[in-house]
């Protein structure tokens, strides 16, 4: 009996040890997901889409980042926008509005803020947080009803971390493209939600083209980014993340 035991252990063993090896570990889905996205640097032309009950707004922007430290934003239409700049160089943000010529810093309180009027806030569009470093992840549950794999990482914030989230809960797929992910806020109440889908290849490489975020509060109204190109591991000049670039684009 003992022995037989023994051949079911091993043969048990020498099934499930591929499988086990097979799982991602939750850290090597979120930097899988963080190098979908954005690479170590990017450069990308989007539309911006916010939309409520009563009406819609679109907006033309360009994007250049260089991670993990610097993110730049331009507004290039409608007009009476345009010219508008985000930058952010390490933790600090500045705002350019051009029809006042003033550069206004943001203060950190204010990373949470909505980005102009949508549904992302500014520390989403310029992602001063990192998800890898700010946060411990654990693996929480495996979807393999459809044709990818997809994997739930539910992340929790390091003591000290700038970070106001109670937790994130990601949706991933085995390909590092993410399904989705959940900001929980006090009390541990979901207080928005975003999705990704429209996924297409773009400079050689799958990603989602379309990202929609809804605050739980206002189901009815949404921000949807779609990315109409964008270039990966692009050399970035280091002049491009400075107050003159944000005020005067060349």
């Amino acid at each position: 009996m003992t022995s037989y035991r023994l051949s079911c252990f091993l043969l048990f063993s020498l099934i499930s040890a591929p499988l086990l090896a097979s799982t991602p570990s939750a850290v090597s889905l979120i930097e899988g997901m963080e190098q979908t996205l954005w690479s170590d640097s990017n450069h990308g032309q989007y539309l911006m889409r916010i939309e409520s009950e009563y009406w819609t707004r679109e907006l033309l922007l360009e994007a250049w980042m260089d991670r993990p430290e610097h993110t730049l934003i331009r507004i290039h239409s409608p007009k009476k926008e345009a010219g508008i700049g985000s930058l952010r160089i390490g933790d600090a943000m500045w705002n350019y509005l051009p029809k006042v010529d003033r550069t206004i810093k943001i203060p950190p309180s204010m990373m949470l803020q909505p980005w102009m009027g949508s549904n992302f806030s500014n520390d989403d569009l310029v992602k001063e947080s990192s998800f890898v470093d700010d946060y411990t992840h654990e693996l929480a549950g495996v979807d393999d009803s459809g044709e990818v794999t997809v994997y739930r990482v539910v992340s929790m914030p390091r003591p000290n971390a700038p970070v106001v989230w109670s937790r994130l809960e990601f949706e991933i797929r085995a390909d590092a493209i993410p399904v989705a992910v959940a900001y929980y806020g006090e009390r541990n109440k979901i207080v928005k939600r975003l999705t990704y889908d429209q996924v297409k290849t773009m400079d050689g490489r799958r990603i989602p083209t379309r990202w929609t975020m809804v605050d739980a509060d206002k189901p009815t109204a949404r921000t949807v980014i779609l990315i109409e190109s964008i270039k990966f591991d692009v050399p970035m000049d280091e002049a491009l993340f400075s107050l003159r670039r944000l005020r005067n684009p060349e």
